[in-house]
């Protein structure tokens, strides 16, 4: 990851709440209600219905001990509040006992549109909504699991993986291409240019040239590799621990030829 934060995140108090200003519950209400609009046809049914379920506060920042009940009661996954950024292993090994990592500050009035960074909206509007679904809960933690059994060696393409995947995934649907990336969903900018501007590389999924693809964090992607299918998904995360090798030693080669 290697990126330095230019936030930091909130400390719970001594009831185990994260206190905020006016000001930040009112940046939460204008992304929550800019980003319901803008969502409708580009997000897949599966973000809409997530979000649904977890209903979120509209004039404030929610609660991370909230947000915890909410997705423990629908898919026995869970959240941890975290600071800004965490290294690889923690990120791993947080999927892999089924917790999301949490940072518990919000974006400033200025980056409303465009964050490099996540912060607890990109995090729980972003991610949480799709964490309430069972199957994808189970292939987000795929991801930590297979990062534990095969080692360091492995973060970076599994990360790549994660990255153009639950990050910034696109998918075909009967209705067209939609998003269900959570760097995509959460940001108002990235969820129109992804799906509409003329000069995206969108390409069909495929795992071994990701293993090898290279991403920035500060920019809009311009890179996004398309799934058939969200069970695609579901596939690929369950057999991460077995094929990945594979995927790395064929991506190896190719750079080499």
């Amino acid at each position: 990851m290697g990126f330095e934060s230019a936030y930091e995140s909130k400390v719970a108090n001594d009831e185990g709440r994260f206190l905020y200003t006016a000001e930040e519950d009112a940046v939460w209400r204008d992304l929550i209600e800019r980003q319901d609009a803008r969502l409708r046809g580009r997000a897949i049914p599966e973000v809409i219905d997530g979000l649904a379920r977890l209903a979120l506060p509209r004039h404030r920042v929610p609660q991370v001990r909230e947000v915890e009940a909410r997705l423990r009661a629908e898919a026995d996954f869970g959240v941890e509040a975290v600071p800004a950024m965490i290294s690889e292993e923690a990120f791993f090994d947080l999927l892999a006992s089924r917790r999301f990592p949490v940072a518990t500050f919000v974006r400033k009035r200025e980056e409303l549109d465009y964050l490099k960074e996540p912060d607890i909206f990109h995090e729980v509007y972003g991610h949480c909504a799709l964490l309430t679904n069972q199957r994808y809960a189970d292939a987000v933690q795929q991801f930590g699991l297979a990062a534990q059994q095969l080692g360091r060696d492995y973060f970076a393409p599994l990360y790549r993986l994660f990255w153009f995947t639950v990050e910034f995934g696109l998918t075909r649907t009967r209705d067209g291409l939609r998003i269900y990336g959570a760097g995509i969903t959460s940001s108002a900018e990235e969820t129109v240019y992804c799906l509409e501007a003329s000069d995206v590389d969108r390409r069909p999924f495929d795992p071994v040239e990701i293993c090898a693809t290279d991403y920035r964090i500060d920019v809009l992607q311009p890179r996004y590799y398309v799934l058939d299918r969200l069970e695609d998904l579901f596939a690929l995360s369950a057999s991460l621990t077995e094929s990945l090798p594979r995927w790395c030693d064929r991506a190896a080669a190719q750079t080499a030829a």
